[in-house]
């Protein structure tokens, strides 16, 4: 690896020391010495995005299309030392870090075509009627329009697309909104370098330099005070449920509120109906395996909970999943704390009435090996801290009497990221009773499939009713995700001259 990170923040085009400073914590390889944020850098970064706010968003789409695909190029030239600075401060194997940056560029590349089409404008046009009775009807145009300055916190679990040019950042600049990131503690390097990329294509393209800064670390005051400064219009979260209410608590209370959009997670259940289960419930079980222990139950949409019909085919499925559990071996968590907390959610859920483990595990201190645990409907249904998240390869088997039972589960879920049935021909009739209690409960719904990998396209959604994520009608993957930064304006009788461009045809 040729690239040795110093440290540094990037706050409208300067690198920043502080004087205070934290030790990275990788999973391999040396520790780096990184600058603390502060509120007066946050401070700065804002400032300097409003004052670029102007003229960015005065760009054409044109313009902005090519600065994307500048940032995206830039990243890719700075591919081998990506890979190595992400795989050594977060754990993740090589090939999961091309295939993360892969899909980072892509979406880049895919809200540049976004922008260009200018479909997400939504022009609108209802000319005058000056004879019309009892009243005229005025010249009325509608266009979507940026918000200011947007805040972005990168995620722990994904360094690259959902990080400091990930999801969030792409359809912020692509809807002509600078942004401040703050970077995640757990891959300081990993931030720092992409920000170089993005620095090299403002440098590139001639932006306006506070078009984008990065704030490290920092404690919790760092994030309060980029949520509340005055100057941000809108935040873009992906992380835990408690940091991300907080912040979104915060938004609320502002003397001016503000849109915060955060994706908190979720435990993504899976209904294992019963012709499914008899006709391949061995094959579901260890493709069910294979999905909760993908990059080590680490995905926001890790499948954590199967629902399955009381049978010894559904024993058999159970059977299928712990043995391949049982063989699986240990993975590298994304951080100490997080390896923490879910062993410490294991332990807890092992101690509720009427839990049976079935599979338990030991493992070093930053690593995860997998749990799988077995309880009834009722005993679930009577225990709502059974139905929340463990952030790791956790799984839990919630065994119903009855297709109503399995309806009440249904009924009684939080707001998911996704929800999935398995099922067969046979199944039709309850897949079809299940269905509208799903979509009311899920952003996306599967089929015959495993939730983890979300695809980035224009259909994509990733988000769902709350505690999925804050905001039901947004999501934070696919072209969709710029309408998070945009707002509805109408020109009543305005000249040609002074509607925005992209409206005066």
């Amino acid at each position: 690896m040729t690239f040795v990170p110093h440290g540094k923040h990037l706050i409208a085009g300067n690198w920043i020391r502080t004087g205070q400073t934290f030790l990275s914590r990788p999973a391999h390889g040396p520790a780096h010495t990184v600058s603390v944020g502060t509120a007066d850098l946050v401070d700065q970064a804002v400032c300097a995005a409003e004052e670029a706010f102007w003229g960015y968003s005065a760009l054409t789409r044109a313009e902005r299309a090519a600065f994307l695909e500048a940032i995206a190029d830039e990243i890719e030239a700075r591919a081998a030392d990506l890979t190595a600075i992400g795989t050594q401060e977060t754990g993740l194997p090589e090939a999961r870090l091309n295939g993360e940056r892969g899909r980072t560029t892509g979406q880049l590349r895919l809200f540049a075509e976004h922008i260009r089409q200018g479909d997400y404008l939504d022009r609108r046009h209802d000319p005058a009627l000056p004879q019309r009775q009892p009243l005229p009807r005025p010249d009325l145009r509608m266009i979507q329009r940026p918000l200011g300055p947007v805040a972005v916190f990168g995620a722990s679990n994904f360094p690259l697309a959902f990080s400091t040019a990930g999801g969030d950042t792409a359809s912020a600049l692509a809807a002509g909104c600078p942004v401040v990131v703050k970077g995640h503690e757990a891959h300081p390097g990993t931030s720092e370098l992409v920000a170089e990329a993005i620095h090299a294509a403002i440098l590139r393209c001639g932006m306006p330099h506070g078009v984008f800064s990065l704030v490290q670390g920092g404690a919790i005051e760092v994030g309060q005070a980029l949520v509340q400064h005055p100057l941000i219009q809108a935040v873009g979260f992906t992380g835990s449920l408690a940091g991300g209410r907080a912040l979104f608590d915060l938004c609320a209370q502002r003397p001016e509120p503000i849109p915060f959009f955060g994706e908190l997670g979720a435990v993504n259940p899976m209904f294992m109906l019963p012709s499914a289960v008899a006709t391949r419930g061995i094959e579901l079980g260890k493709g069910w395996a294979g999905s909760l222990t993908m990059g080590a139950g680490q995905f926001c949409t890790n499948p954590g909970i199967a629902v399955v019909l009381d049978s010894p085919e559904a024993d058999a499925f159970v059977e299928s999943a712990r043995a391949a559990l049982a063989e699986m071996a240990a993975q590298v968590m994304l951080t100490d704390g997080i390896a923490a907390a879910y062993r410490a959610g294991a332990e807890a859920i092992s101690q509720q009435s009427g839990v049976d483990s079935l599979v338990t595990s030991v493992a070093e201190p930053r690593q995860a090996k997998p749990f799988l645990f077995k309880v009834s409907a009722s005993d679930w249904l009577n225990n709502h801290m059974l139905s929340e998240e463990v952030f790791g390869p956790l799984g839990i088997v919630v065994v119903a009497g009855d297709a109503g039972q399995m309806e009440e589960i249904a009924r009684s879920l939080a707001g998911q990221l996704t929800a999935t049935l398995h099922m067969d021909d046979a199944d039709a009739v309850q897949a079809r009773r299940l269905m509208p209690i799903l979509e009311r409960k899920a952003g996306r719904v599967l089929a015959n499939g495993f939730p983890t990998g979300v695809e980035v396209c224009d259909s994509m959604v990733h988000g769902g009713p709350y505690p999925a994520s804050t905001n039901f009608g947004a999501t934070s993957v696919g072209t969709m995700a710029i309408r998070r930064f945009v707002r509805p304006v109408c020109y009543q009788n305005i000249p040609l001259a002074l509607l925005p461009a992209d409206l005066r045809d």
